[in-house]
């Protein structure tokens, strides 16, 4: 086979999203030593994927399990390892899920740096086993915190029961995209409390630091999850059901979408590779990716279905697709006008990928170089985009209201979701849900700017994002998201409240988005603009950033190292002053402007540079 790089003309579209939130738990129990370096560039660079042995394995469990007593933990304690990727400088990073008599605790964890030789270097972890001790077999915490009877992890109802139970939610109507399956679980039932020196605070002064979420409950369970069409609508769902007795104790939308509002813009010609196959082009990329479902990266033709279809064929001898104008409605997706979605995802996806390698030598969305696509002309006439976990790809429509979805920094957030849930796998739900979502938008950015720069290089250009999600797709010229102030859009708020976890995860996104606009760019001291924050009390009025390039570094390596499933904006914050000292040293500007980001958003509180 044959590779070939080519020329084509192809419009440029944007999209935006936004997030909610849940809650997370306890600062890194292992310190790690910090690594400052000179040099931007060449900071966070991660190593090449290692292969784990069952001997390397079984030796980290036994490391966790020799520390067990010190952390009040008894044999019914255990470790699962779910994920492992590469880290920095020849360490592993694996992500290990905390058991109770063999049975996961929910959104309770440690991520765990091991060095070259399996010693663990540093562990992060959320705590949310400890109350087991103390819970009776109903899964209540005894008040005067003795033990209580033995929790029982022997479920009353089967599995296929809470299957049903889940269905029952859904409507009649809809089909599998993927059968439906169900995990035993211990569910830990959180409530929010405030810390002591806060007892007294108005609800209005609350600051993030100010609360905390405990446990008040457990309960056995399935985690039950479905993936759904109904008719042309997705319905991806995660839901919690009773092991006891069949309740649905939570649920929540797994369909990590961006909605875009646009205006066809030209990029001129880009090159895109594809695959000499039998005197025929196809739109695979074997450069990128290795493995996945078609060897490499590609590009699908959902042909208005909701399945991923074939691989795009050129339809001549030429290796020339596109005519770089927007989709034309009811016509072929084969064509020329209908391979111009094909060619905006290709530039998209090869970008993203060369973002991640080229800054982090980060291989695809998992660390581990396995292959991803990208369906386009998913569905008729639809005005969305989504990353399915079912398939590890992406889905982008031809839109009806809008253009195409399948631009630049659409393309880099939903991407971003792989990269999510291949390492932190934040919970989609509550603030870790919106911490999810921002994250995507923060990699939407970056990819932005990378790829307008040309792609090339092992940083982070300084310009050519703009900071606001939708503008260019936008017929109206509005944005959809303003990442320096989320507020604009009617929605998201500007900093983090008490009811934060309670509002839409497309928009509790907004904060943390606004952190990482200041922590980059800095912010401004006039009151009445959009660059001002309130909270920021300290000097200077008006906050110092440190750049894209700095900034993507922190959250990049607190997201694939640091956080947890469970991690909420507190947790978040301590995550990355964390990865700032590690990456820049103790007390440095970097660790310092983190610090001022999150105060300027209502987390901790702000301090001098």
């Amino acid at each position: 086979m044959n590779k070939r790089t080519i020329l084509l003309t192809l419009p440029h579209l944007l999209a935006s999203l936004g997030a909610c939130s849940l809650a997370a738990v306890s600062p890194a129990t292992f310190a790690a030593p910090a690594a400052p370096s000179a040099s931007p560039a060449s900071v966070f660079t991660m190593s090449a994927p290692v292969a784990a042995t069952p001997q390397s394995r079984a030796a980290l469990l036994a490391q966790l399990e020799a520390r067990r007593a010190e952390r009040g933990l008894d044999a019914r304690h255990g470790f699962a390892i779910v994920a492992q990727h590469p880290g920095v400088q020849g360490t592993q990073v694996t992500r290990v899920a905390h058991t109770f008599k063999g049975v996961r605790v929910f959104g309770s964890e440690s991520v765990v740096v091991a060095d070259a030789g399996g010693q663990i270097r540093s562990e992060s972890a959320s705590e949310r086993r400890l109350g087991l001790a103390k819970a009776n077999s109903a899964g209540m915490i005894a008040a005067n915190g003795g033990p209580g009877s033995d929790f029982s992890v022997v479920p009353v109802i089967s599995s296929k029961a809470a299957i049903d139970a889940a269905l029952a939610t859904l409507g009649p109507d809809a089909r599998h995209v993927a059968p439906p399956n169900a995990e035993l679980i211990i569910y830990p039932v959180m409530r929010t409390e405030r810390v002591q020196s806060a007892v007294d605070k108005p609800e209005q002064e609350l600051n993030a630091l100010d609360v905390q979420e405990v446990v008040d409950h457990y309960e056995l369970a399935y985690l039950v999850h479905t993936r759904m069409h109904a008719g042309e609508k997705p319905l991806y769902h995660d839901t919690v059901v009773s092991a006891r007795d069949g309740r649905i104790l939570d649920q929540w939308n797994m369909l990590q979408t961006v909605v875009g509002v646009g205006k066809s813009q030209y990029n001129g010609e880009v090159p895109i590779n594809t695959t000499l196959v039998d005197g025929k082009y196809k739109m695979i990329d074997d450069s990128r990716g290795t493995g996945g479902t078609f060897g490499a990266m590609a590009i699908t033709n959902a042909n208005h279905g909701t399945s991923a279809g074939n691989v795009y064929i050129s339809e001549g001898a030429e290796n020339v697709w596109g005519d770089g104008k927007q989709y034309i409605a009811g016509g072929a997706t084969t064509n020329a006008n209908g391979q111009t979605a094909a060619v905006n995802a290709m530039w998209g996806l090869m970008n993203t990928y060369d973002t991640l390698k080229n800054v982090f030598n980060w291989l695809s969305l998992d660390g581990n170089n396995t292959s991803t696509y990208i369906a386009a002309h998913v569905n008729t006439a639809y005005d969305n985009a989504y990353y399915s976990d079912t398939c590890r790809c992406m889905f982008i429509g031809d839109g009806s209201s809008f253009n195409s979805l399948g631009s630049i920094d659409v393309i880099g957030h939903e991407m971003g979701h792989g990269i999510t849930a291949a390492t932190s796998n934040l919970i989609y739900s509550g603030e870790s849900g919106g911490l999810n979502e921002s994250s995507s938008d923060i990699n939407g950015e970056a990819v932005e700017a990378y790829a307008r720069a040309g792609g090339k290089g092992d940083s982070i250009p300084a310009t050519g994002n703009d900071w606001v999600l939708g503008k260019e797709i936008s017929k109206s010229g509005t944005p959809l998201r303003w990442m320096y102030r989320p507020s604009k859009d009617g929605s998201s708020p500007d900093a983090w409240s008490s009811s934060i976890k309670r509002i839409d995860v497309h928009y509790s996104s907004g904060p943390n988005n606004r952190m990482f606009y200041f922590l980059a760019q800095g912010s401004k001291e006039d009151k009445t603009g959009d660059y001002y924050s309130k909270y920021l009390v300290k000097t200077p009025a008006a906050m110092t950033g440190i750049g894209l390039d700095k900034a993507y570094r922190i959250w990049f390596k607190a997201n694939t190292t640091k956080f947890t499933s469970s991690t909420n904006y507190a947790d978040a914050r301590a995550k990355m002053v964390e990865s700032a000292e590690e990456l820049y040293g103790k007390g440095s500007k970097e660790s310092i402007a983190v610090q001022r980001a999150y105060a300027a958003i209502n987390v901790g509180a702000d301090i001098d540079e």
